[in-house]
């Protein structure tokens, strides 16, 4: 910062374009990230703006704190990047309220430690879990007429293409499933409708996303023909998260973005190009948006028109280009679009889908009637379908609504947040130069990734919040040595400028988000105790079953006190325990530990849960509640005898 304030012939947004050219110069890439030109168009403005429509953290906007006992007013849903989990965050406070391990291992709540975890994230043949690692991106939420139905949210695993649902009754994962034949998977998004059947007004499908090329099969053939390597677009069943079908496609695939009349589905694509290496990744000089018509897509599945590939069972249909050329029978559309772009969104007018341009400092707008149109061969060319294609800044990433015809764009380059009116942008496109499509402009710390407003991406956009994370904080936190947090900046979008009113620190790396009105979730408190088969229903239950050298322990919870004070077993015996949470008191949580068994979990009130292990040290292991439940919560005990 303070080198930046010290460069007195230079504004900051001028400073850090240039800056950021020059360093690009060096590995060929300047020539992509053309800058906004003096006198073209309005994304040249006054570079002022953003300076001047920052506000301290107080004194201006909407207050984001909220007095003890107070809640939140909205729910964010937060991706945790490489940590594998998802995070909910209260909005506007800002307050972390809850973890949910994912695709990680937790140490708290038991997750790859207890048998009912394990089932859902996949094991190896000896017990252990499949995978150790994930990288969660993209967080979205199920709809029904057109908003959040508060029953679902989805994450990705970019790692090893995995989707993970999340039941928003418990915040917790319930459902994990593997993708085939993808590497790479990033982008997803729920329909908003059923493409098939438009008496379905809710989420019914899932749709994922795939970056990297790979051989089809990936078994060994075809290591060095580039040129055979491809990349599918996957539908997920919402219901029994079963993959439905797969279409191949030409480029790599970034995010995806749905219509709200269930007919579409879109991702931005970079690398139409095919290639392997970076610099050919960027050749060309137009990528593409790839629509997907998922009605005739499920009808050619129907009829047999697919493909599988290796030992998988899941139809994959042809939808590259050469396989597409008539539009009254293409399963797909190529919109194109400036190079590299990065990032598609829906409207909340259910109009249009924007494409972020990354290397070309542009937003292209895609009017979706026009798509259909191309689709019913009532129109003769794909470029009509664009309705504008406007500068905005250096680095435009992601797109998030005001439900005002206002659309939001991180800049990552000039790391600025621009406000800019997507009909007057229309207007100035079609040859209105006197539309003034650039509203506003804000400073954010630093290089903004995703954005998203508050229920930005449904039929209810409110236009209240706006928040932005941006990947390097730098000197915005106390420091803690060389790994920096991240930084959630929140915005006020109430009115006509926006105000910068809080920053958080935040555990890398996040990326999506969504920002979801409290009301549209309804949580349970306490578990039913009828929804788990092992439950133990009356301490009086507890027992000890040997079966050979396989034990299990049927144990309840009831502060203080386990209803087991102690239970034998013998070295080498496998052992299972089972363990139900009798209390129906909600936030009486207990938790159960042995020590030198990597044995820790939790079960809420009603729950129950279960662990297996061997006994292979002879000795006496006190297990203990972990989770403080009562005023004797240290005397919760039972004991573990190993005898020899």
């Amino acid at each position: 910062m303070a080198k930046e304030e010290s460069v007195s012939d230079l504004s900051r947004r001028q400073f850090l374009g240039t800056s950021t050219m020059l360093g690009l110069a060096g590995i060929g890439l300047s020539a992509g990230l053309s800058a906004c030109k003096d006198g073209g168009a309005q994304a040249a403005a006054d570079s002022s703006a953003g300076a001047a429509a920052t506000a301290p953290a107080h004194g201006a906007g909407h207050n984001p704190h909220k007095l003890p006992g107070q809640l939140d007013d909205y729910y964010g849903l937060w991706s945790g990047g490489h940590s594998g989990e998802m995070r909910v965050l209260g909005l506007p406070s800002g307050r972390e309220i809850k973890r949910i391990p994912v695709f990680n291992m937790d140490c708290m709540s038991g997750w790859g430690i207890t048998n009912e975890s394990k089932a859902i994230l996949g094991t190896k043949p000896d017990g252990t879990p499949k995978y150790m690692v994930g990288d969660t991106h993209h967080v979205h939420a199920s709809y029904a007429k057109g908003t959040y139905d508060g029953r679902y949210a989805w994450v990705n695993d970019k790692i090893n293409s995995r989707l993970a649902r999340i039941r928003l009754d418990t915040f917790e994962c319930d459902k994990i499933t593997e993708l085939p034949n993808v590497q790479g998977f990033h982008g997803i998004f729920p329909d908003k409708r059923d493409p098939v059947d438009q008496n379905v007004d809710h989420t019914t499908r899932v749709f994922c996303g795939s970056e990297f090329h790979i051989p089809h099969p990936n078994d060994g053939r075809d290591l060095e023909s580039p040129e055979k390597y491809g990349a599918l677009f996957t539908c997920v069943d919402a219901e029994t998260m079963e993959v439905r079908w797969q279409c191949k496609v030409d480029g790599n695939m970034d995010l995806v973005a749905t219509s709200y009349d269930g007919k579409l589905a879109a991702s931005n694509q970079y690398n139409t190009e095919n290639g392997i290496h970076y610099e050919d990744m960027m050749s060309a000089e137009r990528d593409a948006c790839v629509f997907f018509n998922i009605a005739r897509i499920e009808q050619a599945v129907k009829d047999g028109k697919f493909k599988t590939v290796g030992d998988s069972k899941v139809p994959v249909v042809d939808g590259t280009k050469a396989a597409n050329a008539d539009p009254k029978t293409a399963l797909t559309a190529y919109v194109p679009v400036p190079k590299n772009p990065h990032g598609v969104n829906a409207s909340p007018d259910a109009k249009y889908f924007i494409c972020a341009g990354k290397l070309s400092p542009t937003a292209t707008v895609i009017e979706l009637e026009k798509v259909l149109a191309w689709f019913d061969g009532k129109l003769d060319d794909i470029k009509k379908t664009i309705a504008a294609e406007v500068e905005l800044g250096l680095g435009p990433l992601h797109t998030a609504f005001d439900g005002r015809g206002n659309a939001y764009t991180t800049l990552f380059l000039d790391s600025q947040m621009v406000k800019w009116n997507v009909a007057e942008a229309i207007k100035f496109y079609g040859g209105d130069k006197n539309a003034k499509y650039v509203v506003d402009r804000l400073d954010v710390q630093f290089q903004p990734g995703h954005t998203n407003a508050s229920m930005s991406e449904t039929r209810e956009a409110d236009g209240q919040w706006l928040a932005v994370g941006c990947k390097f904080s730098k000197d915005r936190f106390l420091p803690v040595g060389p790994l920096h947090p991240e930084n959630e900046q929140l915005v006020d979008i109430s009115g006509d400028k926006m105000i910068h009113v809080a920053d958080h620190p935040v555990y890398p790396e996040p990326h999506d988000f969504i920002i979801v009105k409290r009301d549209k979730i309804k949580t349970r408190q306490v578990y039913n105790l009828d929804d788990f088969p092992l439950a133990l229903k009356d301490p009086k239950e507890s027992r000890v079953e040997r079966h050979g050298n396989k034990v299990t322990i049927h144990l309840a919870s009831q502060a203080p006190a386990f209803s087991l004070r102690e239970f034998k077993v013998k070295k080498g015996d496998e052992v299972t325990v089972i363990l139900t949470n009798l209390d129906k008191v909600e936030d009486l949580t207990h938790g159960f530990a042995i020590p030198k068994y990597n044995v820790n979990f939790i079960v809420n009130p009603q729950e129950t849960k279960s662990v297996t292990f061997k006994a292979d040290k002879p000795g006496i292991y006190w297990c203990y509640c972990t989770h403080f439940c009562h005023a004797l919560h240290l005397e919760m005990r039972s004991r573990l005898i190993v005898e020899r």
